[in-house]
Parts: C-alpha cells; sequence; structure tokens
C-alpha cells in the first residue's frame, strides 16, 4: 500500500506517494493559491447543495400542509352544503306545516275566516263578482286526494317570509355567503318553531274541546278526480263573461262516487234546473255542504251520514259541459272556498 504525505513549501502543497521500498515515489506539487480556490469551491458546492436539499425539504412540507388543508376545506365545504340541504328541507317542511295550521285554526274556529274567502254565491250559479275582486291568472295545477295533478284558479302557494334568504341561491356564492345564509336560516327556523309550537298547543287544547265540531268540519275531498274551476272570480264556460263560482266543480269519470267529507245529516235531496240532482248536508256548528250535478243520490232527506261514506254519484245532470261534482261548503249561509277545509 502506498502512503502520502503533504509537503509545504511556500508557494505550493506537494504530494508524495510512496509505492514501495524499490520503486520510485510519484511527486505531485498544487499551487497553494489553487488549491485554496478549489477548496474555496467545494465549500460553495456543498453550501448550495445543502440550501437546495433544505429548500426542497421545506416546500414539500408546504405541499403537504396545503394538500391537507384542501382536503379540510373541500370536507367543510361538502359538511356545509349538506347541512345547507338540511335546514333548506326543515324549512320546507316547517312552512308546510304552518299552512297546515292556518287551515286548523280557521276550521277550529281559533282565527276569523278572511272576508276574501266569503261570497255571495247563489247555489252553483254564475253569479256578479264581489266588489275588490279581480279575475284569476289562467288556471294551475293543484293534487286531490288521489295525487293526481288538477286544475285551479287559486293560488295555494305560500311566498316565503320576508326577510329570508333561499338556500338554493347561497350555493353559487363563496363560503362566508353560504355560512351568513345558513345562519340566517336558523335564526328564522328558530323563531317559526317557537311560533308553531305554541300554536300546536294552542290546537291541541281546541281540538279537545271542539272534539266534535271537528267532526263536523268536511276535511276530505268528496271525490277523486281534478279541479276543473275553482271557487273566486272565473269568465263563466256559458256566457263567456267575468263571473263569480261560489264552489269547486271537480271533473270525475259518470257515476264515480261521491262521499261525505264530514258526519251529518242529509237535509235535502232534488232537482234544480241549474243544479241538477243535489244534496245538501248539515254538518251543525253553521256549516253546511252541497252536491250539485249528480247522476244519482244514494241518501235520503233526514238520513244521517259519516265521513266517507258515499252519498250520490258523479253526473252532468242540469247546467253543465260534462261530468264533474260542484262541490260547495257554506258557513252561517255564507259560501267560502272548499279547499280552505281539504286537508286530505
Amino acid at each position: 500500500m502506498g502512503q502520502v504525505n503533504g509537503v509545504e513549501d511556500s508557494d505550493a502543497y506537494t504530494v508524495v506517494i510512496f509505492r514501495g521500498a524499490t520503486a520510485k515515489p510519484l511527486r505531485f506539487s498544487f499551487h497553494r493559491k489553487l488549491v485554496t480556490k478549489l477548496l474555496i469551491a467545494v465549500a460553495i458546492f456543498v453550501l448550495v447543495d445543502a440550501l437546495v436539499i433544505s429548500h426542497y425539504v421545506v416546500r414539500t412540507g408546504e405541499v403537504w400542509e396545503l394538500s391537507a388543508f384542501r382536503d379540510e376545506a373541500m370536507s367543510a365545504r361538502e359538511q356545509t352544503a349538506a347541512f345547507s340541504g338540511a335546514v333548506d328541507d326543515l324549512k320546507k317542511r316547517l312552512t308546510s306545516m304552518k299552512e297546515v295550521n292556518q287551515r286548523l285554526r280557521v276550521m277550529l274556529g281559533i282565527d276569523p275566516t278572511k272576508t276574501g274567502d266569503i261570497a255571495n254565491g247563489r247555489g252553483g250559479i254564475d253569479g256578479p263578482i264581489p266588489e275588490g275582486n279581480q279575475l284569476l291568472p289562467p288556471e294551475k295545477a293543484i293534487k286531490s286526494d288521489d295525487g293526481a295533478q288538477h286544475l285551479s284558479s287559486v293560488e295555494t302557494d305560500q311566498a316565503a317570509p320576508a326577510g329570508q334568504v333561499s338556500l338554493s341561491e347561497t350555493s353559487k356564492g363563496n363560503e362566508q355567503d353560504m355560512i351568513a345564509s345558513i345562519k340566517q336560516n336558523i335564526d328564522w327556523l328558530s323563531r317559526e318553531a317557537t311560533i308553531q309550537e305554541q300554536s300546536l298547543e294552542e290546537l291541541s287544547l281546541a281540538a279537545e274541546n271542539r272534539s266534535s265540531r271537528w267532526a263536523a268540519t268536511p276535511s276530505i275531498w268528496p271525490v277523486k278526480g281534478w279541479v276543473t274551476s275553482g271557487f273566486g272570480p272565473r269568465v263563466s264556460p256559458f256566457t263567456e263573461k267575468p263571473a263569480w263560482h261560489d264552489g269547486l266543480d271537480i271533473g270525475a269519470a259518470a257515476n264515480a262516487p261521491i262521499q261525505a267529507p264530514a258526519q251529518g245529516r242529509v237535509t235535502a235531496v232534488g232537482f234544480d234546473p241549474k243544479m241538477g240532482n243535489v244534496v245538501k248536508i248539515d254538518h251543525g256548528f253553521g256549516i253546511e255542504t252541497l252536491y250539485g250535478h249528480l247522476a244519482k243520490s244514494l241518501v235520503k232527506e233526514g238520513q244521517r251520514v259519516k265521513r266517507g261514506e258515499v252519498v250520490a254519484l258523479v253526473g252532468s245532470t242540469g247546467l253543465a259541459t260534462g261530468p264533474h261534482l260542484h262541490y260547495m261548503v257554506k258557513v252561517n249561509g255564507q259560501a267560502l272556498d272548499p279547499l280552505k277545509y281539504i286537508l286530505e
């Protein structure tokens, strides 16, 4: 094995390599300035390399952190969207419950009937339009108890309370807008839930005290079909002039069964030139229902009937354009919109 020794003079470094006892040694001389420059270059290279590696490690850590943050942000956004949808669903359900509560309050006599629901009808015959009422827009679709789509000139949709923000629009904004919208909706839900809870307690007490009135309230569809003409102002199908319609026309197949919407006593069974075959039922508490254009009545005057009992068959007798039921609800002699009473 050879040995390496460094020999230093004033200007250079000499390296001698001994290759054995008999072999001539090898000598290498390096200028001191050259060696110094080489050492400095190596040091700079090592330092730069260390900086590059350090920067790479730091950047890699930042990328990992950003990736984790992005995953957390995506998860939070998905959870926010899901929560937003849940709040939207709760709001729709609460609005629906509020509408049912309002109907129940009117039916149980807790709230008075609005004057806009009252009309001086004339037994299904087109009458003059009461002052202040306008013709409704083209007939719109509603549903009866069979789930089919029906036509009606009565607007049943309820406007959203003032100040609410549509949750369907918040998804288009940024996350801050979505969170603010959700907070607004939660505040509204909290207020409305308190109001509806109080209303339900009041309804519960009223229902217990007025169970007999509930049994006498016409709360179901008298026949399965579709609404062809709603309650209120309309264009008469006979004169083609503005007129007032004091009932609900429900189209159905000829001889379809008509059921009593509540318990009561049959007070009239007869024939009218314009209404055709008619049946009238007194439910008590000032509530009466009338059924016109019947093909045939299946009850007798004075007979007591139960809710859901078949009382007649659909026809087109009298002044009619086709098979349908003219259904009227009167309270204390005043014709009201039957849709205000139908719950199922």
